[in-house]
């Protein structure tokens, strides 16, 4: 059935918050992408007459795409090289929705995003949808086929798992950029006791390297663990220089709304490390260096004024 201009016009008022729904459902940019494009194809096939509410069937419609795709990419991660980290997200990518409030601010963050993958699909939606989006638990029930009284058990469920999770404290950006110069700082200063010094006694350092960049198969846990890590990463190398081809200089910028480094070498992002900061210290470092999970990242910073690089010469 064709679209009128009407009708195409209806679904691209829908596709920003689409989209953001399909990121914090999937963690993938691309996939994102694909969901709402299927989304699309749907409603250009649909009978648009019995449709009463447009953005109630799309948003609908679109879920059950993104919780078929959770379903099978849980079978695919279980073959994933290394550890999985979401597709990062440079600050004013449309993809990261709304920001008005704290919870969903959150929602979109790295460190969310990795526990989110600790809940079934199903909680999943239940959380992303109230959560980042405020949808009324009797729409969200409307959109899983579940009664109102069961989307209200699974939210109370999958909050407490996020928030059990979660030690990450908002701040300002001041006090964050402050944060990443000490780091960097102590990172190139060869002496793992600054490094301990700024972060939490649990701390954790991941990598997604997604098989096509190296990078360790299970995190660093410790303090003391991922200091040594660190300093070793930012030690000048022949051998590192010559696996990117080059020193890559280092930005301090927001990516998924967390402080984060980015890594670029010849006008190319090739790596992204958030920060998850806390009132006791630097939690987590989350570095994606997977290239696939990082085109769009790089065509967006291409596209914006980053400003001078901390740091000249990473490595």
């Amino acid at each position: 059935m064709a679209l009128t201009m009407n009708d195409v016009d209806r679904f691209e008022a829908s596709r920003p918050r689409l989209a953001a729904i399909a990121y914090r459902l999937l963690g993938s940019a691309s996939e994102a992408e694909d969901a709402v494009q299927e989304t699309y194809l749907r409603w250009q096939a649909a009978d648009l007459d019995r449709i009463e509410v447009p953005e109630a069937w799309l948003t609908k419609v679109l879920t059950h795409l993104c919780l078929n795709q959770l379903t099978s990419a849980r079978a695919r991660r279980e073959t994933y090289v290394g550890e999985w980290l979401p597709e990062p997200l440079l600050a004013g990518d449309p993809m990261l929705g709304p920001a008005d409030t704290a919870e969903q601010r959150e929602s979109v963050s790295f460190a969310v995003l990795a526990l989110l993958e600790r809940l079934s699909p199903g909680e999943r939606a239940v959380y992303v949808l109230r959560e980042a989006f405020a949808y009324p638990h009797r729409e969200i029930a409307e959109i899983l086929d579940i009664t109102e009284a069961a989307s209200q058990q699974i939210f109370h469920r999958a909050k407490k798992h996020v928030v059990d999770g979660k030690a990450r404290t908002e701040i300002d950006e001041a006090a964050a950029r402050r944060i990443i110069e000490e780091f960097l700082a102590a990172a190139t200063s060869g002496r793992t006791d600054q490094l301990v010094r700024l972060l939490t006694q649990d701390a954790v350092a991941i990598g997604d390297g997604g098989g096509k960049v190296p990078a360790r198969a299970k995190a660093f846990e410790g303090a003391l663990a991922v200091a040594t890590f660190m300093r070793g990463l930012f030690k000048p190398s022949k051998a590192k220089r010559s696996l990117v081809g080059g020193s890559p200089v280092v930005h301090a910028t927001t990516v998924n709304g967390e402080p984060a480094l980015v890594a670029v070498l010849d006008e190319r992002v090739i790596g992204v490390m958030c920060l998850e900061i806390t009132a006791d210290g630097i939690a987590a470092f989350r570095n994606q260096v997977n290239p696939d999970k990082l085109e769009r990242f790089t065509r967006h910073w291409a596209a914006t004024d980053h400003g001078d690089p901390l740091l000249d010469a990473a490595f």
